[in-house]
């Protein structure tokens, strides 16, 4: 269920000061915690560094963002792949069939060619 809209958005007050403060257009990263804070009309321009658990990742706020929060954007987790060493081998021997495919493929355009 969505927030209901008149309460209006949740911007953390901190974070909208320090984008108060700075010019339109400068290249400081603003450090926030505030994940759960959505993005105002105002952020467009400036980038804003969201902490992800371990560091802050630098966000630039564009006008599509805008109503969406920040945490959208500062992915907490990495997926590194399913399957392990089995789905390793099944890559590798599907790209050297691939290559020898074009290869062979390559071959008779040549032989082609000669004739």
């Amino acid at each position: 269920m969505s927030r209901s809209l008149k309460k209006g958005l949740y911007v953390d007050e901190k974070l909208l000061k320090k984008i108060q403060n700075l010019r339109a257009g400068d290249k400081t990263v603003i450090k926030t915690w505030a994940r759960a804070s959505s993005i105002a009309p105002e952020m467009v321009g400036f980038t804003i560094g969201v902490h992800n658990g371990r560091d802050h990742i630098p966000v630039f706020i564009s006008e599509d963002m805008v109503g969406h929060k920040l945490g959208e954007f500062s992915p907490t987790r990495t997926f590194r792949g399913h399957g392990g060493r089995k789905a390793k081998e099944e890559a590798i021997a599907a790209a050297t069939a691939e290559k020898a495919k074009q290869a062979q493929a390559e071959t008779t355009l040549s032989s082609d060619k000669k004739e």
